[in-house]
């Protein structure tokens, strides 16, 4: 079960033209390209990244996962991850 502030999804949507549905759905269709442990441990400890492909892009979404759900805390955007998941090929 995926959770997230749902203020934090508004603002994604304006500004990055995607939100936590589009990612959930996109999860749903096999669209996890790997899972990450955080670089910076230190300020952010247990937490994981998903990369996923999701409408026609790869996407970072940090995340945090408990015994009840995974909650998600962001999505971004990433050229690095596209080239290196997908190629310069479109998803």
């Amino acid at each position: 079960m995926f959770e997230w502030n749902e203020e934090k999804n508004k603002l994604l949507k304006k500004e990055r033209g995607i939100g936590f549905e589009d990612i959930v759905m996109a999860i749903d269709d096999g669209g996890i390209l790997d899972v990450l442990d955080h670089p910076d441990q230190s300020r952010y400890p247990g937490q994981k990244i998903y990369v996923v492909a999701a409408l026609g892009y790869v996407y970072m979404v940090p995340f945090i996962r408990s015994e009840q759900a995974i909650f998600l805390k962001t999505i971004i955007p990433s050229r690095k991850a596209k080239k290196q998941y997908l190629g310069d090929s479109n998803v």
